[in-house]
């Protein structure tokens, strides 16, 4: 038997405008939801950000988070947990990562109740390293995803390597990069997705193939491809005439295909389930550090060095100085937290913790990259989203009674933060 576990991650950044969100509403998580609902038979794994459910409430798309929760009802989806603003984990200090968790799992409760708790978890952009494993485990994850260019031993696919702290294993599940990133680019169609199983997954009783992608992907990024690919694909493990008629009608060489390929076979052979059915499924294998690495890393990143290449790549300046801004926020907003002994105090820190829980999204990072990703205006309004969590910490600092030799370091960090902002600005205009 094939098990086909499948990871949908939901994603919508702090500084999205409303109209976008409902764009991809009607065009990609309404859709996926409805294949979903088509076939009970179909089981995945969803990640979806506390910022993107709070999103979806605030523009009136409640009919998307109850899609979710009656399919996690009914079993067919699971939640992981992860970090409420998208923050790349391994680049922030360890009481952020923490942080960040227990906010995600919060909101998870608030949009879906204590029976649907997530027991895995997904690390915004799949980010990873063992410096985040402490938080997972704390937070009482019992397994993490990571992208395959992060494992450090044979391929696993019929056990399920784990990392070891203190006594503590959490199981470490790798996805499939190579089928995972077909099927996101749209470079595979429903019958190559079954080839490339036979090919990669026969010759043992038992095994099991992994993948994740974003579930913008379908429908959102390329039209119609729930239907063409994933409709199809499960139309060939459980043939229904609704969607036959679907595929038929946008494809009619894809409805025919489905056709020859929906065979007791494949049906037998491919079976869809959870990531967390896994644990039970398989036995636990050998103990494993991955690579730090993200979904987003190549081989000669992780030669280089450079495992998070779109968020914190050691050549590219921009990256460097947005980092450096960044940490004199947390800086600054640690301390006004520490010295709130006023209300006006506590009420300017409270802004500015808030503020800097959003500021530490991955997004104005990603745009920064340059690989080929940039713009101006997205890396601009991350700036601006530190500054202002920056400026509301100064001013809790300065309206306390710390002494002066506190106010005054920190008014330096200030300075310099208003320096290295400038030169950000700078280099966009002539990047």
């Amino acid at each position: 038997m094939i098990y086909w576990a499948q990871l949908f991650h939901f994603y919508q950044p702090p500084t999205q405008l409303p109209m976008i969100v409902n764009k991809v509403c009607k065009e990609s998580y309404e859709p996926l939801l409805d294949v979903l609902r088509q076939y009970p038979q179909a089981r995945a794994t969803v990640n979806i950000n506390g910022v993107t459910l709070e999103m979806l409430h605030d523009c009136g798309q409640d009919a998307t988070v109850t899609g979710l929760r009656d399919l996690a009802s009914k079993g067919q989806i699971e939640f992981t947990g992860s970090a409420k603003y998208h923050a790349i984990l391994p680049l922030i200090p360890a009481v952020e990562r923490k942080r960040q968790i227990e906010l995600n799992l919060a909101v998870l409760r608030e949009s879906f109740g204590n029976d649907h708790a997530p027991i895995g978890f997904f690390p915004p952009e799949m980010a990873y390293s063992a410096e985040i494993v402490p938080e997972l485990i704390s937070t009482g994850h019992r397994w993490t995803i990571v992208s395959g260019i992060g494992c450090p031993v044979g391929w696993p696919t019929d056990r399920i390597c784990r990392v070891e702290r203190d006594g503590t294993s959490l199981a470490v599940l790798f996805r499939d990069d190579v089928l995972s990133n077909k099927i996101s680019f749209k470079q595979i169609n429903p019958a190559d997705f079954f080839e490339h199983l036979k090919q990669n997954y026969e010759g043992k009783q038992n095994m099991y193939v992994i993948t994740a992608m974003d579930a913008e992907t379908y429908g959102h990024h390329i039209k119609d491809w729930e239907k063409l690919f994933l409709a199809a694909v499960y139309d060939k493990l459980h043939p229904t005439a609704q969607t036959y008629g679907d595929i038929k009608q946008l494809s009619p060489a894809a409805a025919q295909e489905s056709v020859l390929l929906a065979s007791a076979e494949f049906a037998e052979q491919v079976k869809m389930v959870t990531l967390s059915e896994l644990l039970d499924l398989f036995p636990a294998g050998e103990a494993a550090d991955p690579k730090a690495s993200s979904w987003s890393t190549n081989p000669d990143d992780i030669q280089a060095g450079n495992p998070y290449p779109l968020w914190a790549d050691p050549g590219n300046e921009i990256h460097r100085l947005q980092w450096e801004h960044l940490h004199l926020c947390l800086e600054t907003v640690a301390k006004a937290e520490e010295c709130a002994n006023s209300d006006e105090c506590a009420f300017f820190a409270r802004i500015g913790r808030g503020l800097l829980d959003m500021a530490e999204h991955s997004d104005q990072f990603w745009w920064a990259s340059r690989r080929p990703m940039w713009d101006i205006n997205l890396i601009h309004l991350g700036l601006m989203e530190q500054w202002r969590a920056l400026v509301n910490g100064f001013r809790a600092i300065n309206k306390s009674s710390a002494d002066a030799e506190t106010k005054r370091s920190y008014y330096y960090r200030l300075v310099a933060a208003r320096d290295i902002r400038n030169k950000i600005e700078d280099r966009l205009f002539v990047l």
